[in-house]
């Protein structure tokens, strides 16, 4: 019954919703679809961790040689002298090049700790991106709802307007034969006029979730209909609650921002211990002592540096990534608990939701029954023509409860399905192409060279 009324009721409107509107989404699945392919904010995150996963490289550079060149050249003007007098004199055209290598061979295990923190920070950013996902497709999956419940009220408010009208009529008709009184007519306007007002505030309430729609989904909404509630939903708070707790992605990227953290931690300590690298050297320079000269350097070398004393910089940058990693511990924890409350109250939600929508479901039931029976009654005198406008109200009123009530069941399980971490194009099968979010880390990281990769401002730049 629940399902049959409402269905029935966006079908009518759904020539509606897609009056004026361009070519778009007309099932939640496709709206979820498009918002899933060119939202903006999702890209941005996708952009994100795209930069994100440089850190890796970055960090496993210290690994590998530098490799520098350099090379001068200058006029210089020798006189030598003996007792005074210039024995002779030299115009030279000096001349240097130089090239170096630099093989690090200890860091003080600041190279380990630093690709450690790079590989933690790109598995937080993806969880990241995974939340960002989820919230996007939730935000989606709100706005397409509103608008169907948004646009079954229209209709409602619209169908109340036109059978009032016909009611003012017949009251009038009923007037001029003396049936009804004049306060009958001015009680039929009154009532009339408010659901002239209703209706036009339920119009202006349906455009503004159309502009909503169009802000996450990126095109005005077409012919919408009812979406099925998703499951299988959690079937009790502890189950809701353990898989919140497994699958949240807020919890894995607070998880990996710790580790990072951590790692951050011995990076600093490494700038305390020694270093040292293998330097090779080679050198040319033209007319150095003599015109027409040339002398050629080659030299290799091991270099250590002990640091001694830095005015207590690093000691400070430690006990700042210590203070940072007891940041990250206590946001860790909190993020627990905001994802076991986000289950727990999705639970209750949804509970709630369907237990209010099977009572909107006999309240409007009664109220048919209520409407008949006070006309069957206005007939015989009974009831007044007050009665049958009250009743008529209780009606749409009820109506319009239980469009919202069934918003608010299928807004609620898809929040819980969020919480638990499976609102996803994957978890929901969408049918596109899903996004990697490994492929530009395989594509980058073991690369010494370039300056361009996939997914950078000259290929992103795509629009629905």
């Amino acid at each position: 019954m629940k399902a049959q009324r409402f269905g029935l009721v966006c079908a009518v409107v759904a020539a509606t919703v897609g009056i004026n509107s361009p070519v778009s989404s007309e099932t939640l699945t496709e709206a979820l679809a498009q918002a899933y392919q060119y939202n903006p904010r999702l890209m941005a995150e996708r952009a994100r961790l795209r930069s994100v996963d440089e850190q890796v490289p970055q960090a496993l550079s210290g690994w590998r040689p530098t490799l520098t060149a350099s090379g001068n050249a200058g006029y210089r003007h020798i006189d030598q002298q003996e007792d005074k007098a210039i024995d002779a004199s030299d115009n030279l055209f000096n001349r240097r090049v130089n090239a170096t290598i630099e093989q690090p061979l200890f860091r003080g295990g600041r190279t380990m700790a630093a690709t450690r923190a790079a590989e933690n920070s790109v598995r937080a950013e993806r969880a990241r991106l995974w939340s960002a996902e989820q919230n996007i497709l939730l935000n989606a999956t709100t706005a397409y709802v509103d608008v169907v419940a948004a646009a079954a009220v229209v209709e409602l408010q619209i169908r109340n307007e036109q059978r009032l009208g016909r009611q003012l009529e017949a009251t009038r008709d009923r007037f001029r034969v003396g049936e009804v009184t004049k306060t009958d007519v001015f009680q039929s306007e009154a009532r009339l006029a408010r659901a002239t007002a209703e209706r036009i505030r339920a119009e202006g309430a349906l455009e503004a979730q159309r502009a909503v729609y169009k802000n996450v989904v990126g095109v005005l909404p077409g012919a919408v209909s009812k979406p099925p509630v998703p499951t299988p939903l959690p079937p009790t708070r502890e189950a809701a609650i353990s898989g919140a707790l497994g699958g949240n992605p807020d919890i894995l990227a607070a998880e990996f921002d710790e580790r990072s953290s951590m790692d951050d931690i011995d990076f600093v300590r490494g700038e305390l211990l020694p270093s040292v690298s293998l330097v090779g050297e080679a050198e040319r320079e033209w007319e150095a002592a003599r015109e027409g000269s040339r002398f050629d350097t080659l030299e290799a070398s091991v270099r250590m540096t002990v640091p001694l004393y830095q005015a207590g910089g690093t000691y400070s940058r430690l006990r700042a990534a210590k203070q940072t990693a007891a940041e990250r511990r206590r946001l860790m924890d909190q993020a627990r608990r905001n994802a076991e409350e986000a289950a727990s109250q999705g639970f209750t939600n949804v509970q709630t939701a369907r237990a209010a929508t099977k009572s909107f479901v006999k309240q409007v039931q009664a109220n048919e029954v209520a409407l008949e029976g006070v006309k069957r009654e206005a007939d015989v005198g009974a009831r007044t023509v007050l009665d049958i406008l009250d009743a008529e109200q209780e009606l749409v009123d009820s109506q319009v409860r239980l469009v919202q009530a069934e918003r608010e069941e299928i807004v609620a399980s898809y929040e819980l399905t969020a919480a638990t971490g499976d609102l996803t194009a994957d978890k929901l099968q969408l049918p596109v192409e899903h996004y990697d979010p490994e492929a530009h880390y395989r594509e980058v990281r073991g690369r010494w060279f370039g300056g361009s990769s996939s997914g950078d401002v000259s290929s992103d730049f795509r629009k629905p």
